[in-house]
């Protein structure tokens, strides 16, 4: 499920009808891109999921020679959006999950926003007038280190910015009540009748001028000259399942698009990658509680994960203070050659991590000191592996042996794990609503606890 952030820029996004436009999906990033501003992709290590868009500290005038021409001037157009919902659903049924109860549910959603913007574009001209200006000699390193590392670069071209500074409200309250006889259930202890009532309020302000989506152009570099891409570039990785078909490296000539049939994806195949990628590492049991406790300690800082990521892509790789540089230390003592293995095996979880939102970062901190990451991953593998190549919204049912390992707070973070994956969960329940747009983000959920599962056992 995405951030109330996210749901915002995506609606926001539908709403203005721009196929190019991409929505923003955290607030940092918001604060960080500006028209110009330099954006890094690269393709992701696992096949199943895509890792998002990076906001370089670094603008296309900070890489090019200073020039006396002005560009253009932007195209503006204002606007504002408003949307709201309230919603209210109520559920009765008998679960046995390890024990009976019978209960009635009633939960209300209440969510709000409204925005002005304006579209920001930049016209044709301004881009002629820009490539006047040359690439300084020698290269920038920043350029130079992108292209070692086979990064590749955008430029922001169009924004869409915020004009004032809008709340954004998400209200939830679940009433619960009806007979229990389990002292472990989610909600009540003891037995006999029973009722509860949880409400959760969110909200965010959102500063005037953040950038709610932009759109991107590829760069090329190319004998000391470069320019942009300007056919639209995104393609969908999950139709591309070769790193040869369609490329872009920082530093050549774009290379030639060609599209072949991607051959069909099941969850054997995610199985198997994610298996090769542990056996490929022997992390020594020592080692592997290092790595397993430092992780720990940096979920709840996606930039710290993000650097961790960034320092180990170094040719030889660099150095951190912190959680990070302890893992560093330890991948450097684990074998005669760390960079084919351990590291590969790192970038891997960490790639997967990355495409997972901040609260199931939160929940996957709290599953680790749990110790529940075995049976997460097996019920996260049960909803998979006969849904993996389903379409459709359709209603499922897993075996509620799954669900005695979970009982408690465990069964609670468990389900919030799905939850923000856009899964339907029934309270106390093995029944859920499958839904294609969960697919990528549990199978990151499922190689990522896959990963997490083999350190643990130091």
């Amino acid at each position: 499920m995405p951030s109330m952030f996210e749901r915002t820029t995506k609606k926001l996004v539908k709403e203005i009808g721009d196929q190019e436009l991409r929505p923003v999906k955290c607030l940092l990033s918001a604060t960080k891109i500006r028209r110009f501003s330099l954006i890094r992709g690269k393709k992701a290590r696992s096949q199943f999921w895509q890792l998002p868009d990076v906001p370089l500290e670094v603008s296309l005038m900070h890489i090019l020679e200073p020039g006396s021409s002005v560009p253009d001037a932007p195209v503006k157009v204002p606007a504002d959006f408003s949307d709201s919902m309230v919603r209210k659903q109520q559920a009765t049924g008998n679960v046995n999950a390890g024990a009976e109860a019978g209960f009635s549910e009633e939960t209300t959603v209440c969510r709000g926003s409204s925005l002005e913007y304006q579209i920001v574009s930049t016209p044709h001209e301004t881009w002629k007038e820009l490539q006047k200006r040359k690439l300084p000699d020698p290269e920038p390193a920043f350029l130079k280190q992108c292209r070692e590392a086979g990064v590749n670069l955008y430029v922001v071209t169009d924004t869409v910015e915020l004009l004032n500074s809008p709340v954004l409200q998400d209200f939830r309250s679940k009433k619960i009540s009806g007979k229990f006889s389990t002292p472990q259930d989610i909600w009540f202890q003891g037995e006999g009748q029973g009722g509860g009532l949880k409400v959760r309020q969110k909200r965010l302000t959102v500063p005037k001028g953040s950038v709610l989506a932009y759109k991107r152009k590829q760069l090329v570099f190319y004998s000391g000259e470069w320019g942009i891409f300007h056919i639209t570039d995104d393609v969908d990785d999950d139709d591309d399942d070769d790193d040869d078909d369609f490329t872009y490296l920082a530093g050549r000539l774009p290379l030639t698009k060609v599209f072949r049939p991607a051959p069909r994806s099941d969850f054997k195949k995610l199985k198997k990658e994610v298996s090769q990628k542990v056996k490929a590492a022997e992390l020594s049991k020592g080692r592997r509680g290092v790595v397993f406790s430092n992780l720990l300690a940096m979920l709840g800082h996606r930039e710290a994960l993000q650097d961790l990521m960034d320092t180990l892509e170094l040719e030889p790789f660099g150095h951190l203070e912190g959680p990070g540089g302890a893992i560093l230390t330890e991948l450097r003592k684990d074998s005669r050659y760390p960079e084919v293995d351990s590291k590969f095996l790192l970038l891997y979880l960490l790639e997967a991590l990355m495409v997972l939102s901040d609260s199931q970062l939160d929940l996957l901190a709290q599953s680790m000191e749990k110790r529940i990451l075995l049976p997460q991953r097996d019920l996260v593998r049960s909803i998979l592996e006969p849904n993996f190549n389903c379409f459709e919204n359709i209603p499922f049912t897993f075996q509620p042996k799954l669900l005695a390992p979970l009982q408690g707070e465990g069964l609670v973070i468990t389900y919030e794990l799905l939850d923000e994956c856009g899964l339907k969960m029934e309270l106390n329940s093995p029944r859920l609503t499958w839904t294609p747009k969960a697919k990528e983000p549990l199978s990151a959920l499922y190689g990522t606890l896959s990963v997490l599962t083999q350190l643990a056992e130091a």
